[in-house]
């Protein structure tokens, strides 16, 4: 969970003045806080989330501790590949995220068939990366989506009108799940190199290879 600090520092006789953090993780904003409360310069201070709410010191510390056990900080990379000569698509989904103090990653993909061009594969990945977060229980939860088609993923913010009557039904499904699980996405577009992960995923799928995978990561 990441939040932006704004404090008040100051002491008796002596001026006051507001101070911003950048964005930090919470635990490391609650250990900044104590700190500068042993100092005995802090008169105020509030932490905002990702998704605007704001929080006290003792509500978040309660907050960290109700949810240590529940995915959070996810990133998301998803590809799909389709193949016109054979009408097969290949997705790959690659899922980063921490749980009870651990960093984790999970690699996933499939074959699809009846689909009918490039960017009907990248929505077919990108609707089973939100499954796969429903099932990983991933609730109430910023998420980022990160893929290399600049078409759908202008499409899912709404900056780009859907024309085609199929992918509005995939678009559709999407919004209704991730309503429903009260995710809040924010979609990066990135180079195709930065997406190799996915990309080799669902070109494996495409040649036959079932993957699906969780690793700690964060021993590595």
């Amino acid at each position: 969970m990441k939040v932006i600090m704004s404090w008040t520092y100051g002491s008796a006789k002596k001026p006051t003045c507001e101070f911003f953090s950048d964005w930090l993780d919470a635990e490391n904003a609650l250990i900044i806080t104590d700190d500068l409360e042993k100092a005995g310069r802090l008169k105020q201070v509030e932490f905002r989330d990702e998704a605007g709410i704001s929080w006290s010191k003792k509500e978040l510390r309660k907050l960290l501790v109700e949810t240590e056990d529940e995915p959070q900080d996810v990133t998301i990379y998803f590809d799909g590949g389709y193949q016109k000569e054979n009408g097969l698509t290949g997705i790959g989904i690659v899922i980063y995220y921490s749980q009870g103090k651990k960093r984790w990653r999970i690699r996933m993909n499939a074959l699809l068939s009846e689909l009918v061009s490039n960017n009907e594969a990248e929505y077919a990945a990108m609707y089973e990366a939100v499954r796969q977060l429903e099932e990983l229980g991933v609730r109430n939860r910023p998420c980022t989506f990160r893929g290399d088609s600049q078409v759908v993923l202008n499409q899912l913010t709404g900056e780009w009108p859907v024309f085609e009557e199929n992918m509005n039904r995939w678009l559709d499904r999407i919004e209704e799940k991730i309503n429903k699980l009260g995710i809040k996405p924010l979609y990066e577009h990135i180079a195709r190199k930065e997406n190799a992960e996915a990309d080799r995923l669902a070109t494996q799928a495409l040649n036959g290879e079932e993957i699906f995978s969780k690793l700690n990561v964060s021993e590595n």
